[in-house]
């Protein structure tokens, strides 16, 4: 037999029982759409998480305090009071690379305008936030920093605030109440949507940082400091010099270890995106199984399909076809039948992926690599589980298979 013409009595083979052809590709099919199906939801939600990454400010770093002790005991980092507005105003001053720097002060707590109230995050920051997370506004203005130095009472609000104290209306000039203080907003921000965390971003009063200390919170050190750099060059530098600048400031030895932490934007975004392609090569190595499954299924069909056909085998053989005739023979249509399977799965594959970002509004990434390897795995798993079978078919003796019932 001619080595040209074994692919195609291989091709004809399956053709002539091609609802098993189909059976048996299924198993593939599955395995190598499931694959898909996770490969790009997953980097779609990594991509995700970058984006809101982005969103949150380009060239950001982060400074947070360190750990307190209490009895001996670590209550866990950020719980000391190791940072205050002093240190956010010589990391501006004193380190060229940094163009902004905001303390930060949190509480949650009502706010009240009118017979209507709100539980939500009441965020002191300095004039620079805005320009640091990059946050446009979508009416009125940001405080000033003279407004900032003498605690105005006025604020910034997000749009789940208009909502829900405002149906939506115009609330600048309005007044809301914040502990019993009274303050006046003075600009609103435009839309932000969901954080890395889940939490509504929108769901945000912003004021000044003093007047959060001295009539608000009741603290008197930074929660964090958030530091905008000029460019993504200067990140590294700028992030030794906040170190040593921080630590002179504190009077820290060099044995001493530091006081708090300083991490940028970018970590926090592989941090994130690495949970997540963990968890995504995780669900597709669970869906490859399906894969080892169809092999398992494939060599079974091609022992059965040896058994049927041992009088063709020995047909063959007795008209002189060589033993590596029916090996190659029997072989391609295993891998013909992953191949069709590897074709259909990722076409299968696509469809439900853009099905399940459709209706379920998770982002999704198509990998080309990913559809190659699932491709090259289903020609090796062809190659694999369907080497015994062509084997066993390649040693059948051409009289004993031509006595065959």
């Amino acid at each position: 037999m001619k080595w040209s013409a074994v692919p195609y009595v291989a091709i004809k083979a399956l053709r002539r029982n091609r609802m098993r052809t189909l059976l048996t590709a299924l198993g593939i099919i599955i395995g190598v759409a499931a694959v898909i199906v996770m490969v790009g939801l997953g980097q779609g939600a990594g991509a995700e998480v970058r984006e809101q990454v982005n969103r949150l400010g380009q060239n950001v770093v982060l400074v947070f305090p360190g750990a307190r002790q209490l009895g001996g005991v670590s209550i866990g980092g950020g719980s000391a009071n190791t940072l205050t507005t002093a240190d956010a105003r010589a990391l501006r001053d004193e380190i060229p690379e940094v163009i902004a720097a905001s303390p930060e002060v949190r509480s949650q707590t009502l706010i009240v305008h009118g017979n209507r109230n709100w539980h939500t995050r009441v965020y002191g920051q300095s004039h620079d936030y805005l320009q640091i997370r990059q946050w446009p506004m979508d009416s009125g203005r940001m405080y000033t920093e003279e407004e900032v130095e003498r605690s105005a009472l006025v604020a910034v609000v997000g749009q789940s605030i208009v909502e829900e104290l405002f149906d939506g209306s115009d609330p600048i000039g309005e007044t809301i109440r914040i502990r019993g203080v009274p303050i006046e907003i003075i600009g609103v921000l435009s839309v932000k949507g969901m954080s890395l965390m889940g939490s509504v971003q929108d769901d945000i009063v912003l004021i000044p940082y003093t007047t959060a200390f001295q009539r608000i919170s009741g603290r008197t050190h930074a929660m964090v400091i958030n530091i905008q750099v000029y460019n993504e060059e200067s990140m590294d530098i700028a992030q030794a010099k906040i170190t040593d600048l921080l630590r002179e400031r504190h009077n820290l030895s060099p044995d001493q270890p530091n006081d708090f932490t300083v991490q940028t934007q970018e970590e926090v975004a592989q941090a994130a995106t690495e949970t997540s392609r963990i968890m995504t090569w995780l669900l597709a190595s669970i869906a490859g199984v399906s894969l080892f499954v169809g092999g398992i299924g494939i060599m079974n069909v091609m022992l059965v399909s040896v058994t049927e056909r041992t009088r063709e085998v020995g047909l063959r053989l007795a008209v002189g076809a060589r033993s590596p005739d029916v090996l190659m023979q029997f072989l391609i249509e295993a891998v013909v039948l992953c191949l069709l399977g590897g074709i259909g799965g990722i076409l299968i594959g696509v469809v439900a992926t853009e099905v399940i970002a459709t209706y379920a509004g998770w982002p999704a990434l198509f990998s080309t690599e990913a559809m190659i390897v699932a491709v090259s795995v289903s020609a090796a798993v062809g190659v694999f589980f369907g080497f015994y079978p062509a084997w066993k078919a390649s040693r059948l003796d051409p009289i004993v298979a031509l006595r065959r019932e």
